[in-house]
């Protein structure tokens, strides 16, 4: 429970006290400052606690909105403000202060809680303050302003606004168009159960993962069945986020899930396709494994950039003004965020071409269309770049540091050398030296293994300064696509039976240390432990790992079987730590707002 103390008894008929009571609160009453401060030490410690004037008048939701949002450690709307235990020895100081200075519940131009939250944002306490749009939240000074102020909240559909609320303010052309019109009501529907957002979230995985097994059996029908349970997928994975936003069930078991869930998901489902193409005598496996690796490198690509970017002062640029004007064109804007072809554009495009062609196409058809996204929005980065100044924080350094995955041998050559290229231009050379020499040396050569080691040896030279260049955000991306790329060539290159799918379970197990890596920093912890970092190689010494195993084993089972060993061992352990660090009570909540594609 939480508890709530007002400052003072409402009027008689005020709402008041049910809404708090259906929000979950305790309600106590106080009669002054004193008395606020001893209810506040009379919680208990690991409560939430709100102050609230007894005057207040307006919709519920604002109150939910201002009160029960579990992001914030402090957060406030007119008339409320509430603390999390975090923050709540803060709000004894607000309150503390406000008895010395001898101040009442009627006294200065704001009401007492509005003032207890200007004193937390004085002490140091971010205080959050919700949009309320046209949701009403006033504490009215007279009868005349509270009749008009319940004359404001009458005339407003709390439910609609709660519902338009739920939904991502910035989001793709199908998800806006054709999801979530009908998906929010499917989010108040569970919300009304009793559902949870982490229940949608594992109802739209076994979807998902049941599309997935439709799809590997190969038969028209099978395709046409994982098509339309691709889109249910969708629906529900929609329907979580709007589910949390709907009733602030915000969690962080639920930000690690559905950051998660939806790379699961979607790499899954090309195993099915790869499977069910088998069945029918046609091996995709080597498309499968390409439509991951640009899929995954794309998205590293836009964490990186929005890493270097997140702080950097005096962030314009002559490209970045022009994107803002053509903002201001409504067609264009939906036409950008179509072309960079966004999660909800993708299963579309996935779910139909599965049900209508065959798994060849769909994973062709994929990928052609992932590289020219990566291809466009790479470029307009690249643009945007070179032409802001910018100077770039350490934060941002120190987290392109963490998304280049450096392991030993990197961090090794980094500390023998400095040379004085840019970290972009040795970062380039050593993905060309290793692919090239996988793409061109004969199968079974040790000549992919040497050029690993140069690899090892560039790759700490790229990262051997600090990463605050205009181009060194692409460093992390450059070094994903030699990793991936390299695994991918050797095991196509191999000719064996079972290289493939054994490169797809090794690159998909990276690929969750990568992802999990940023969401990580997105929530301001940092990356995993270095001694992770260090156990599965990172990623220099696991492309000498699969280069060395390629010129023992290839053209035998023993590639396969080393790479499906490499592939269990980074699973279990990249897996084992991050299970322990997103149940702890130190990992952030970190949800997607920003709308920005995924």
């Amino acid at each position: 429970m939480s508890t709530a103390i007002l400052t003072g008894q409402p009027a008689v008929g005020s709402p008041l006290e049910a809404h708090l009571r259906s929000l979950g609160f305790t309600v106590r009453a106080a009669a002054g400052a004193g008395e606020i401060a001893g209810l506040l030490a009379a919680a208990a410690p690991g409560e939430r606690v709100a102050v609230v004037d007894h005057r207040f008048t307006g919709h519920l939701h604002s109150l939910r909105l201002g009160l029960t949002d579990p992001r914030f450690p402090a957060a406030a709307v007119p008339g409320a403000v509430t603390a999390q235990p975090a923050a709540r020895s803060r709000l004894a100081r607000a309150v503390a202060a406000a008895e010395t200075a001898g101040e009442s519940f009627a006294d200065g131009p704001s009401p007492l809680p509005d003032r207890l939250a200007d004193l937390l944002d004085a002490d140091g306490e971010p205080v959050h303050r919700p949009e309320l749009g046209t949701l009403v939240a006033a504490v009215p000074a007279d009868a005349a302003a509270a009749a008009a102020a319940q004359e404001r909240t009458e005339a407003v559909d709390e439910e609609s606004v709660r519902l338009r609320s739920a939904v991502k303010s910035r989001d793709g052309f199908f998800t806006t168009f054709c999801v979530s019109p009908y998906s929010r009501y499917v989010a108040r529907w569970c919300a009304r159960r009793g559902l949870t957002p982490n229940q949608v979230t594992t109802a739209s995985l076994l979807t998902a993962l049941l599309a997935a097994g439709c799809a590997a059996t190969g038969t028209r029908g099978g395709f046409v069945a994982a098509g339309a349970l691709l889109l249910a997928s969708f629906v529900l994975d929609c329907a979580d986020g709007q589910l949390a936003r709907y009733a602030l069930r915000y969690s962080t078991l639920g930000a690690w899930l559905d950051a998660t869930f939806d790379r699961a998901k979607e790499y899954a489902f090309y195993a099915g396709l790869a499977l069910g193409a088998a069945r029918g005598g046609d091996d995709v496996w080597g498309l499968a494994l390409a439509a991951m690796v640009v899929q995954t490198v794309r998205h590293v690509v836009d964490f990186s950039f929005t890493e270097a970017q997140h702080d950097a002062t005096g962030n314009t640029s002559p490209t970045a003004a022009l994107s803002g004007r053509l903002d201001a064109v409504g067609w264009t804007v939906w036409a950008r965020r179509m072309i960079v072809l966004p999660i909800g554009e993708r299963w579309a495009l996935i779910a139909v071409l599965t049900a209508l062609t065959t798994p060849r196409t769909t994973l062709v058809v994929l990928i052609a269309g992932c590289v020219l996204a990566a291809c466009y929005t790479t470029a307009g980065r690249v643009l945007r770049s070179v032409t802001r100044r910018a100077r770039r924080t350490e934060r941002a350094a120190l987290a392109l540091a963490d998304l280049a995955d450096s392991g030993p041998l990197a961090t090794l050559a980094a500390r023998t050398a400095r040379p004085p290229l840019s970290a972009p231009v040795w970062a380039g050379a050593a993905a060309v030296l290793v692919l090239g020499a996988a793409l061109w040396a004969p199968a079974g050569s040790w000549w992919p293994a040497l050029a690993a080691c140069g690899y090892a040896l560039l790759s700490g030279w790229a990262i051997s300064r600090p990463l605050t260049g205009a181009l060194d955000w692409l460093v992390p991306p450059l070094f994903r696509a030699a990793e991936y790329g390299t695994v991918l060539v050797l095991a196509a290159r191999s000719e064996v039976n079972g290289a493939l799918p054994a490169a797809f379970g090794l690159v998909a197990a990276v690929a969750y240390h990568h992802y999990d890596t940023v969401y990580r920093i997105r929530g301001g912890t940092g990356a995993p432990p270095s001694v992770l970092v260090r156990a599965v190689g990172g990623h220099e010494g696991r492309t000498v790992l699969v280069a060395l195993a390629s010129a023992l084993w290839s053209g035998s089972t023993g590639f396969p079987l080393a790479l499906t060993a490499l592939a269990g061992l980074v699973a279990c352990a990249v897996l084992t730590e991050s299970v322990r660090f997103w149940v702890s009570s130190a990992a952030p909540a970190v949800h997607d707002e920003t709308g920005v594609p995924a």
